[in-house]
């Protein structure tokens, strides 16, 4: 078989991470001959497009690898977040009421797993003022990721009495978290845990040069 062949794909993977076919098989929710026959006998001819999808999340490769067509391999390759039509402000605050997206921004899908970043939980915003300059400028787009984490120190998009901020946290304080700018013009803000509603952590940026 030549080396893009989905079966010895199959084969190679399965090797590397020590899983048998009738293990995999169990995955699919197939009998333990299954994806031996699909291997060995070629039967079925091609696996089905669940079934591929639910081997290549397991693997951690793209479908292509496991014979999607080059169009539908391409389009499992990226993620769309998506662009929420509100600013999270770097300065006095904003209200945050329309969470509607506007558009998305493509990530590649193996780049998101280096990150160690689940795509359900992540949003992309933009950036209103300057407290977090120089290291987020006003127009600068964020992303967010929401999925729970253990609250640690870091740049952070959080609610506070309705508005949408983008600050750095301490929570060092034991009954305290600050808010701190990155602009010393901007003082720290001290609040009480229930006083702030972290929606997530900043985990990449972009913008105009």
């Amino acid at each position: 078989m030549a080396a893009s062949d989905p079966r010895e794909r199959l084969l190679e993977l399965s090797a590397e991470r020590g899983v048998s076919l009738a293990q995999l098989s169990a995955l699919i929710g197939r009998n333990s001959a299954y994806l031996q026959q699909f291997v060995r006998k070629g039967s079925p001819r091609k696996l089905e497009e669940g079934d591929r999808a639910t081997l290549a999340r397991f693997f951690g490769v793209s479908e292509g690898e496991l014979g999607a067509s080059e169009e539908k391999s391409s389009n499992m390759d990226w993620i769309d977040v998506p662009r929420l039509a509100l600013g999270a402000s770097a300065g006095p605050g904003a209200l945050a009421q329309d969470e509607q997206p506007i558009g998305a921004f493509r990530f590649g899908r193996a780049w998101l797993r280096r990150q160690g970043l689940d795509p359900r939980g992540l949003s992309a915003i933009s950036v209103d003022g300057d407290s977090m300059e120089p290291v987020l400028r006003d127009g600068d787009e964020i992303l967010v990721d929401s999925a729970p984490r253990p609250l640690r120190d870091g740049i952070h998009v959080v609610r506070v009495d309705g508005a949408l901020l983008v600050k750095r946290l301490e929570t060092g304080r034991p009954g305290l978290i600050v808010l701190k700018s990155d602009n010393p013009a901007y003082d720290p803000i001290e609040l009480t845990p229930r006083d702030v509603d972290v929606v997530g952590r900043v985990v990449w940026k972009g913008g105009r040069l």
